[in-house]
């Protein structure tokens, strides 16, 4: 005779799962070079997330292309200047930089437009900042053929965003809308980007006394203060009037004969020899070509690398510099010599963005989150096991076991997508998992009370078991298929840490059926089976257990009257 549907034997099903266990944990501590602990998100142990919002020139929309290649472009950054557990992702119009741990201040600078090019200075003036005239940054410069060494413009070390030319001197604390950012754009371009401020372009009688005219006019009105309108939208092919990165040089600027995009490599690097810190680049080949024909035909004229409309450096061109080796020195700090040749070396920005919110959490604040968010995980879990001790005892205890081991599996799974996938878990996520506590809570509740239905029905504990466990199944994977579909859309849909709380809440889903299906039906199976175990005063099913043997009787002793009666006729 065929057991049962439901009857199923426990050892196999337990089995498996141990086999489950074993190999999640061999892959935790036998591979990988970390410690074996998840990692952890900006809000539990401290970082930086910044938000930086696009702009275009005409004050459109940025298309979804030029949105999906800046957030592939930071994340190329983000990724070369070493984080871990960092993350980009686009909000809208906005891209979001989270960096976990101490190294977001990085983060900061990775939303610079990098849209570098090197023009040739034809006239360049010191500012005047509080009585006092500013230092002329064209300080002399000694190339060396194979080297290509370029001492270049004097700073003062100071990358401040603000630190730009603008014809309105400035933005103001109110925020623009994209019709005034276009206008300013519009403006900017008339007067610092005028074909005519470039009197080689022009060879008309006098061109360059007009020329001369028109740059004295562009520096006078251009201030150093402010935020730029044209970085990220300043047009290559034309003359540039801007500022160095100091903010105490004017340069009236050639149009553009070399474009970033023909750097190959850009590294900072220690100058022990004046004690201070350079940039390298190395140009590709056909940049190299350029730059070593420029270099020969413009021997003591000025060089200026021009980084998002700054003039970073202007050196002096001394002798050719044939294999396209040079170097960008000023007073650099490590720490603006390493941000600068970051971006150089990782490309430039399809679009021109401004930071619209930088956010820096404590690693002290995340761990007072972190040690909230366990001390709520273990409250729920808390009540959790006292309802079920309380009202199904023995299965009860059942339940605790079953979750004790959900847990292994999840911090296990945890640690290995950290290391696969850079999965990070932040408040959003324990969020997501403590849900998922009563997820999984009922559906052994759901197992349970169809257990105490089929006794109601006259069966035993034993014959109960498998039959419950048809019935229940299909509610359990009805219910965790919803939750499922659910957590995917919501991930689908979301972004940043609302992401977080849908995967984990789909992931403990998927764990969900497995503990069910794997632990606690083979431990309730066997439960049932042991005498000792299965007793009314332990597994707490003393009530229904009386109102089956009640209703048994009540059926034995109708039939037997009813025969009697027949017999009597």
């Amino acid at each position: 005779m065929a057991p049962p549907a439901g009857t199923i034997r426990p050892g196999r099903y337990l089995s498996i799962f141990v086999l489950i266990i074993v190999a999640l944990y061999s892959l935790v501590f036998l591979t990988g070079d970390r410690e074996p602990t998840p990692k952890l998100g900006i809000d539990l142990q401290g970082g930086t997330r910044v938000t930086l919002t696009a702009r275009t020139p005409d004050g459109q929309e940025p298309s979804q292309d030029q949105l999906d290649q800046a957030r592939q472009i930071i994340e190329t950054r983000v990724n070369g200047i070493g984080v871990s557990g960092a993350e980009v992702v686009l909000d809208g119009s906005n891209v979001v930089i989270t960096v976990p741990g101490e190294e977001g201040e990085q983060a900061k600078n990775l939303g610079r437009t990098a849209k570098l090019g090197f023009r040739t200075v034809i006239n360049a003036q010191p500012v005047q900042q509080q009585g006092q005239q500013g230092q002329n940054g064209q300080q002399g410069q000694q190339g060396q053929g194979d080297g290509g060494q370029q001492d270049g413009g004097q700073q003062n070390g100071q990358d401040s965003p603000d630190a730009a030319g603008s014809p309105q001197g400035g933005g103001g604390s109110q925020p623009q809308s994209d019709e005034d950012v276009a206008r300013e754009i519009r403006e900017a371009k008339q007067v610092r980007q005028n074909p005519a401020l470039d009197p080689g372009r022009n060879p008309q009688q006098g061109a360059s006394q007009q020329a001369m005219q028109l740059q004295q006019q562009a520096m006078a009105s251009l201030t150093c203060s402010g935020n730029d309108p044209l970085v990220g939208n300043d047009d290559p092919n034309r003359p540039l009037v801007t500022c160095n990165e100091a903010g105490t040089e004017k340069y009236v600027l050639s149009p553009v004969f070399l474009q970033g995009t023909q750097v190959d490599d850009a590294s900072a690097q220690f100058n022990p020899q004046q004690g201070g810190w350079l940039v390298n680049l190395q140009f590709k080949g056909e940049g190299t070509e350029t730059w070593a024909e420029y270099t020969a035909q413009n021997t003591g004229a000025n060089a200026a690398f021009v980084l998002d409309t700054r003039v970073v450096s202007a050196p002096t061109i001394n002798e050719p510099i044939p294999n396209g080796r040079t170097q960008i020195s000023g007073e650099f700090t490590e720490e603006e010599a390493q941000n600068l040749a970051d971006i150089l070396k990782y490309g430039s920005l399809p679009l021109s963005f401004e930071s619209s919110d930088a956010t820096t959490v404590s690693p002290t604040l995340g761990l007072a989150s972190l040690e909230a968010g366990l001390i709520a995980g273990a409250i729920g879990i808390a009540l959790v096991f006292v309802y079920c001790l309380i009202y199904y005892r023995m299965l009860g205890v059942l339940t605790v076991l079953s979750l004790a081991l959900s847990a292994m599996i999840v911090y296990a799974v945890l640690v290995l997508l950290g290391r696969w996938i850079g999965f990070t878990l932040d408040l959003a996520g324990v969020a997501g998992f403590i849900i998922a506590i009563g997820v999984t809570a009922d559906s052994f509740v759901v197992y349970f009370e169809r257990i105490k239905d089929e006794m109601r029905d006259a069966k035993t504990f034993r014959s109960a078991v498998p039959r419950a466990w048809v019935r229940a199944r299909r509610t359990i994977l009805a219910s965790d298929a919803i939750m499922f579909l659910c957590a995917g859309v919501l991930y689908a849909l979301a972004v940043g840490e609302v992401r977080g709380f849908a995967f984990t809440l789909g992931m403990s889903t998927v764990l969900d059926l497995i503990v069910v299906f794997l632990v606690t039906h083979p431990l309730v199976a066997m439960v049932s089976r042991s005498k000792k175990l299965s007793s009314p005063k332990l597994s707490g099913l003393g009530t229904v257990q009386r109102l089956g043997s009640q209703r048994r009787g009540g059926v034995h002793i109708s039939q037997t009257k009813a025969a009697t009666n027949t017999k009597g006729a």
